[in-house]
């Protein structure tokens, strides 16, 4: 029996016009998303074996092409659905920030470095280019590194802040470990940059680092 064959009260499209999304289990979620599953598979039923093979929605969303491709019943059709979703989720939490000084907002920005950041396999390190009056001008990716460690050159984030008209910038890395305590090289770091972008006029306002459940503010830990 197919999903259009169930009682109009279980399909997980009915279910989110008369329920609302937020009553929706993960798998009804994908099940919309999908709208099919396989050949004597529904696709409810698909997406509950997706979410048991991964162990959980987030760890789906943000598993590599060559894992998700390797499923029966995901192809690169399926993998770029998932990866739109998670891109229409950050510019969404990126727009407010375009409007506004974002440290007028700051859970704003959280929620955005972690849509951006937190999924990562390996250490990014980006920055928030910011104009004078500390709206967001663009969010650049600068650096990518191993699974604990990024090579940052602050003469590269000197000359993109310069390319970008930037008067001020937040910085921002990952800790793929999921602890978002910042290391003693990430201070030395910091204050490399700082002095960087000084010679400029232009202004380091924080480094967050990003974790699995905190993001870390150098600048309210006094280190900057």
């Amino acid at each position: 029996m197919g999903v259009k064959d169930w009682p109009a009260e279980e399909r997980p499209r009915e279910k989110l016009i008369r329920q609302g999304v937020e009553q929706m289990s993960d798998a009804e979620l994908l099940a919309v998303l999908f709208g099919s599953g396989q050949r004597g598979c529904s696709v409810v039923s698909f997406a509950r074996r997706l979410l048991g093979q991964f162990g959980s929605l987030r760890r789906l969303l943000s598993a590599s092409a060559a894992d998700l491709c390797r499923v029966e019943g995901i192809g690169p059709a399926r993998y770029c659905q998932l990866q739109v979703v998670l891109e229409m989720a950050r510019r969404h939490y990126e727009e407010p920030l375009k409007k506004q000084a974002v440290f007028n907002h700051a859970d704003d920005v959280v929620r955005y470095l972690k849509a951006r950041l937190r999924d990562e396999p390996c250490e990014r390190f980006g920055v928030l280019m910011l104009d004078s009056q500390h709206q967001l001008i663009a969010y650049r990716a600068m650096f990518n590194g191993t699974i604990n460690a990024a090579a940052v050159y602050p003469r590269e984030l000197v000359r993109q802040a310069i390319a970008d008209n930037a008067a001020a910038v937040i910085l921002v890395h990952n800790h793929p470990s999921g602890i978002a305590e910042p290391s003693d090289a990430d201070i030395r770091l910091t204050r490399d940059v700082v002095a960087a972008m000084a010679l400029l006029d232009i202004t380091v306002l924080d480094h967050f680092v990003v974790g699995d459940s905190q993001t870390v503010s150098m600048a309210q830990r006094g280190l900057i």
